[in-house]
Order: C-alpha cells, then sequence, then structure tokens
C-alpha cells in the first residue's frame, strides 16, 4: 500500500498555497450563503459537482456546509475515472493523500468487500477535487472513496447491499457528478446554442434532477439515456440511489444549489452544468416546538392586527432557530370550529417560512376565493399551519402512504394538491387519495396513469391552535 499519494490537482485546477486555497474555498462558501441562504437541513447523501472550485465550487459548498453544519463522521465519498474503463467498484490502495490542506487519511474499510487498485492508477479529479472541500468543512471526519464503474443491475444491487449495511448514525454518502456537458467539444447538441440555451439546459438538467429524485436508480439511468445525455457521474449516482432506497422510505430530494459554467463565462456554446442534489429523511425537515409556537405565534398576531386595526402586514415571528429561514412550502388554513374560513399555501416557498407564514395567514383571511373574509365575521379563530417536505415523484400507487403522504399531480396545465391530513376519518386506500386528487386537479379518472403525467408525495408537519384569534 502507498503511504501517501500527492494529488496533482493542486497548483492546476486550484491553488497549490494553503492560504490562496483556502481563501477561494472561504469565497465559495460566502456566495453560497449569499445564493441559499445559512440553514441547510442535513442528508443522508449528496450529489456534488467535481469541476475546478472557481467554476462548481460554489455549488459544491451547499453540499459542504450543509456535512459541516450536521457534523458529518464518515464521508463515503463514490466517485468514477474519467480515463480509460473500470468493471465493478474499485477501493484505492493509498493510506493519505496530500493536498495543500495537508494530508487527508484514506479509510479502505471496503477492501475485502471490492478490489484494491492504486491511487495513482485509479487518481481522478472526480474523487481528489472534493478533498480540499471535506478538509475544511469536515476536518475530523472518516473518508472512504470508492471509484465506481460499470455495473449490471445485479452487481449494483450487491454493492449497495454492502454499503447499506455498513451505514451507521453519522455517515453520509456522496455522489461525484457534473450534469450536462453542453457544445460541440462534448458532442452534445441536443439544441441550437441561442437565447434560449440557457433555460433548455436548466429543464434538461432538471429533468435528470427530478429522475435521480425518484430514488429509481434504473428510471434515472433511462431518463438520462433517452436524452443520450452527458452527465458524467451516472455510476456514482445510481449506486447511491440503490443504497438510499435500501436505507429509508421517507427520503425526499431537494435540489440546494444549481449553476452553469455558460452562466459564469457568458459562453452558451460551451458549458458544464453543476447541481448540488440532496436527500433528506423526513425528520430533517422537523421544526421543533419552539419554532412552531414562534409561527403560530406570528400567524394570530397577524390576524389579531388585522381584525383590530385593519393592518394588512404580516407579523414576523419572535425567536425560533435558523431553520425559520428555509423557504418552505406551507400552508395555513383557519377554523371556526368544524367550519373552514380560508385556506391558502404554496408549494415550494416563495420566502423563509419565518415571513412566509404571516403572508399565508393574511391570505387565508382575505383572499380565499370559497369564502366571505374570515375575520369580517365575530368569534374566535383557529390555526392550523402545515409545513411540507420536498416533493418526490412518484410512479405507482403502491409508493404512496395513507397517513404519512400528501399528493400533488398535474397535467395538461391543471394541477390539484390534497394535504396528508385529508385522509383522516375516510376509509380511503391510496388509489382513493390519489383520485381525490384527480378530481380536485379537473381531470379524469385515472389521470394520474398518463405518461405525461407527473403525480409527487410529500409529507407535512402539522400544528395548531385552538381559539388563537378571539
Amino acid at each position: 500500500m502507498a503511504a501517501v499519494h500527492i494529488s496533482p490537482y493542486r497548483g492546476r485546477w486550484y491553488p497549490d498555497g494553503a492560504a490562496e486555497l483556502e481563501a477561494l474555498l472561504e469565497e465559495k462558501d460566502a456566495e453560497s450563503r449569499r445564493r441559499i441562504g445559512e440553514w441547510l437541513p442535513g442528508g443522508l447523501g449528496f450529489v456534488v459537482p467535481h469541476a475546478g472550485p472557481a467554476y462548481s465550487g460554489t455549488v459544491a459548498a451547499a453540499v459542504y456546509r450543509t456535512l459541516g453544519q450536521q457534523r458529518a463522521e464518515r464521508i463515503v465519498m463514490l466517485a468514477f475515472p474519467h480515463h480509460g474503463v473500470l468493471h465493478g467498484v474499485a477501493v484505492p490502495d493509498v493510506q493519505a493523500i496530500a493536498t495543500p490542506l495537508g494530508e487527508q487519511p484514506i479509510d479502505g474499510r471496503f477492501a475485502h468487500d471490492f478490489r484494491t487498485m492504486s491511487e495513482s492508477r485509479l487518481c481522478d479529479h472526480s474523487f481528489e477535487i472534493q478533498l480540499p472541500f471535506l478538509q475544511r468543512s469536515v476536518p475530523r471526519s472518516v473518508v472512504t472513496p470508492l471509484y465506481v464503474g460499470h455495473l449490471t443491475v445485479q452487481e449494483r444491487d450487491q454493492a449497495a447491499r454492502v454499503l447499506a449495511a455498513s451505514w451507521q448514525p453519522g455517515t453520509v454518502f456522496l455522489a461525484s457528478s457534473d450534469f450536462t456537458h453542453y457544445g460541440r467539444e462534448f458532442g452534445h447538441l441536443p439544441f441550437p446554442t441561442d437565447r434560449h440555451t440557457e433555460d433548455r439546459l436548466r429543464d434538461l438538467d432538471f429533468e435528470y434532477l427530478e429522475a435521480a429524485g425518484c430514488l429509481d436508480a434504473e428510471r434515472f439511468l433511462e431518463t438520462v439515456k433517452r436524452h443520450e445525455g452527458t452527465v458524467c457521474g451516472t455510476g456514482p449516482i445510481a449506486l447511491m440511489l440503490a443504497v438510499l432506497r435500501r436505507l429509508d422510505e421517507s427520503i425526499y430530494p431537494s435540489t440546494l444549489d444549481y449553476q452553469t459554467s455558460g452562466e459564469l463565462t457568458a459562453d452558451w456554446h460551451h458549458s458544464v452544468s453543476y447541481a448540488a442534489l440532496g436527500f433528506h429523511p423526513s425528520s430533517a425537515f422537523s421544526l421543533g416546538a419552539e419554532d412552531c409556537r414562534a409561527l403560530l405565534d406570528s400567524a394570530a398576531e397577524t390576524l389579531c392586527r388585522l381584525r383590530l386595526e385593519g393592518n394588512q402586514n404580516g407579523v414576523p415571528p419572535r425567536g425560533g432557530s435558523p431553520a425559520l429561514q428555509m423557504k418552505r412550502g406551507a400552508f395555513v388554513s383557519l377554523h371556526r370550529g368544524e367550519e373552514l374560513l380560508g385556506c391558502i399555501g404554496n408549494l415550494a416557498g416563495r420566502d423563509p417560512l419565518a415571513k412566509e407564514i404571516g403572508n399565508l395567514a393574511l391570505a387565508a383571511a382575505l383572499d380565499d376565493p370559497r369564502f366571505r373574509p374570515a375575520t369580517s365575521g365575530t368569534g374566535p379563530i383557529d390555526i392550523e399551519v402545515s409545513v411540507l417536505t420536498p416533493f418526490r415523484r412518484i410512479h405507482s400507487a403502491t409508493e404512496f402512504c395513507i397517513g404519512r403522504h400528501g399528493a400533488f399531480l398535474k397535467l395538461e396545465g391543471r394541477s390539484g394538491l390534497l394535504l396528508p391530513q385529508v385522509a383522516e376519518g375516510r376509509d380511503w386506500t391510496a388509489e382513493d387519495f390519489i383520485r381525490a386528487v384527480e378530481r380536485k386537479s379537473g381531470l379524469w379518472k385515472d389521470a394520474w396513469r398518463d405518461p405525461q403525467a407527473k403525480l409527487y408525495v410529500f409529507e407535512a408537519q402539522v400544528f395548531s391552535r385552538k381559539n388563537a384569534v378571539s
């Protein structure tokens, strides 16, 4: 076993000096905070880009900030060699890899499960470009790299069994990949280079991201193949999806950040796409009791001021954790006993929860076209808040769980959503719930089975207060 491998990417893909490299990583970290905010949910797995930090570093920082925030203890990095052909999964036979930030010890715990090869032979930026980020964000974590080559379905399943069985709290899986490589140099011109290229690239990449979010390795690979896509890390992504599917049934994907080199250089003739995609257990989105109280106080005070003063400004919460700075889908429902007075929400969050809940309370009171203004009458008002996880696309009713999932359906410009609690008190099956969403969408029976239909599930944290407004 080689003692130390000196990474050849220092001085080429990033600065060779420690101070210069630290400054570059700090710059990308700060840019990430400006773009997507301070707080991010912890995850079981992430897709992270691997271009030079000057290009993909801002997007990659979204993942590495998350790892630092959740204090990840062991990183299983699924990479791949851009050069040559690798079959199966390989463990680099090296004790440590040196970057300008020091030597990073390498854990070879899977040496008995997969074959070993020298890091000098495997050596690829898909893994080694990640090391400075890891050294800075989680300096005490154990780093376990695996290079993923061609795998049959059976080989991927077996490798996923091994990796899933090794999981313990504190373990996070990373799949190293850039997304669409667009341009003549890459032999990939699915559409012309014109003023629509940026939007078309985004649409194409987000189709790949949505397919990965299904946690179905074969569906993801088929989607890339159908477009003759140039997503370079399909092997690592597919293996990670197979692992995550074994770990938890309640995983939801979220795109933390997305950018293209075309955006950075203003050259759309040659562009590489970078995405930070997280896979989170539903528990990662649970708000604490203090946060729930703060949001209910925000909604209640907003409605009290509306009723007493006619003030139509949302009142932000006092206190609460940084989690309230996340943009999340949410609904606010107003009741008087069993009578619904209004219900308004959004799917993904236009503003942080700290601002959004007060605004949704106002909208539920004033803008629900089915009812007169909720505060125009007398009597107490009950407030119910539902904060949503991200959506995960499904393709079968067997993936829907009554009592846990809500559903969102869209087809031919029509869409509809039902919250999970709608099923309470009803003897519904999964298909009954989906058909109720069809009806709300104004669609025909079994429209969700149409190949063009998109059906998503989500979970909701529901909290309420009786007589919140007297």
